[in-house]
């Protein structure tokens, strides 16, 4: 039998004896505790080698449970359980210093090889002290519970409360600005300043005075003096969007103020020196901009410190109900408009499309499909993908893993709905034209989840 010891903590009964079973087939010795007091009192009589423990729990939850076991310098490993992946939840499990979390319902043979990553790995756990609590970090709008986007909340967790240079790199749409603003919002810097420079809107002429300032006189037109980038940004973070625009010779100067923590202005002599945390987001791939000559190598390994790399979300399309879910919520409110969500053959269509412009574009077209809708329901007329095959054809590739009966109610639904639209929604002549009675294209109407459409007066 193992010498190892866990000890398991949750406040259903059932969970307990499940886990307890399942560990002690693997050979561990196994522990379990109620609530978080019992938690405490057995890991200081204990010292177990790992520590397993639901999130949601009465009076104490496992986050708070965490923070209580870090503060009191206890260095046992912690796996936390969860049903709610969130981002929030997974960027302070991690920040927290967690030694991992898993999402329930988990695979067995996942949270087995967990407990024994860390009970092989108990004296190099990553127990990071959370730094001041006073404030709340940020929120952040990164949506998704895929296994992609926890490894990406992780590794912003890890990252978060360090000064070390991170280089975010993903498609474009795919929310590389996000990443960099949750790294920010949950460091000890995130009530100094975010400034964020747009490398590919700036010319190279204008980049080096936006960065560094200039002094007056330094250029026919130079006014007066004017604070760069990074003297706005001091004690704060500094975020370069699309880093690989940028000239070489502009690179040279940008990898002298990120190595020194000092910089010129524009036509000044006196240098500056200032404290700033530098993240960098691109679309490209920089190592192959190195080997073709148009990116410095020893910029890119002083930007690469830590790698973040964000999937796009034709690699993650598990999330778009999540993400469908919080763009409708968001521009049903800035419409003033009542859209309940999305019918079955729109979101097929949805998760049938490979995403090219990413989140961004997903967003762009729930926004505008909640603009047209014509119902309660967003429908795949509604729908406007760019550079997609037409409507039918799409409708088409859907069914091809429909059943039978879901066909035909695909087919009776297209059918109603073409005849209510041309028909200004009035029922008894779409019912005349369907060769129907209104009651029965009212039944069917309800059936298939048809709602709303414009009235006309005694249309019925």
């Amino acid at each position: 039998m193992s010498s190892k010891l866990v000890l398991v903590v949750d406040d259903e009964e059932s969970v307990r004896q499940f886990l307890y079973d399942v560990l002690t087939d693997a050979a561990y010795r196994v522990e379990t505790a109620v609530d978080g007091q019992e938690c405490l009192d057995k890991l200081v009589k204990l010292k177990p080698d790992v520590l397993v423990t639901d999130i949601r729990m009465p009076e104490k939850d496992g986050l708070s449970l965490l923070e209580q076991i870090k503060s009191l310098g206890i260095t046992t490993p912690v796996i936390l359980m969860t049903a709610f992946g969130t981002t929030e939840v997974a960027i302070k499990a991690m920040k927290l210093g967690a030694f991992d979390y898993i999402v329930k319902p988990f695979d067995l043979d996942e949270l087995l090889n967990l407990v024994q990553r860390a009970a092989e790995q108990t004296e190099t756990v990553a127990a990071f002290r959370p730094h001041d609590q006073a404030a709340e970090p940020g929120v952040v709008n990164l949506i998704g519970n895929s296994p992609a986007m926890q490894a990406v909340y992780k590794d912003i967790g890890r990252v978060a409360d360090s000064n070390a240079t991170v280089l975010i790199q993903g498609e474009s749409g795919t929310g590389k600005e996000l990443v960099a603003r949750a790294i920010h919002n949950n460091s000890s810097r995130r009530h100094k300043p975010f400034i964020k420079i747009n490398c590919a809107n700036l010319p190279d002429s204008l980049l080096e005075s936006e960065l560094f300032g200039y002094e007056k006189g330094a250029f026919t037109g130079a006014g007066a003096s004017k604070v760069g980038k990074f003297e706005l940004a001091h004690e704060g973070t500094i975020f370069f969007d699309e880093i690989g625009e940028i000239s070489l010779a502009t690179q040279a100067k940008l990898l002298r103020a990120i190595q020194e923590k000092e910089f010129d202005r524009v036509g000044g002599t006196a240098t500056i020196k200032v404290d700033v945390r530098i993240l960098a987001a691109t679309n490209r791939k920089l190592k192959q901009s190195v080997l073709e000559g148009d990116f410095r190598e020893d910029l890119f390994f002083r930007l690469n410190v830590v790698n973040i790399v964000i999937p796009p979300l034709r690699e993650r399309k598990e999330d778009i109900p999540l993400l469908v879910a919080h763009f409708l919520a968001k521009y049903n409110k800035e419409f003033n408009r009542q859209v309940k969500g999305f019918s079955t053959a729109a979101t097929q269509m949805l998760m049938a499309y490979d995403w090219p412009g990413n989140v961004r574009e997903l967003e762009n077209v729930v926004e505008r499909a909640v603009i047209m809708a014509r119902g309660s329901v967003i429908v795949p007329e509604d729908i406007a993908l760019a550079g997609r095959q037409e409507k039918t054809d799409v409708v088409q590739a859907n069914r091809s893993n429909l059943s039978l009966k879901q066909i035909v109610a695909d087919v009776e639904r297209q059918t109603i709905l073409q005849a209510l639209t041309e028909n200004n929604w009035c029922r008894t002549t779409a019912a005349r034209v369907l060769g129907i009675n209104r009651r029965t294209l009212y039944a069917k109407m309800k059936e298939l989840g048809i709602e709303g459409g414009q009235k006309i007066p005694n249309g019925e």
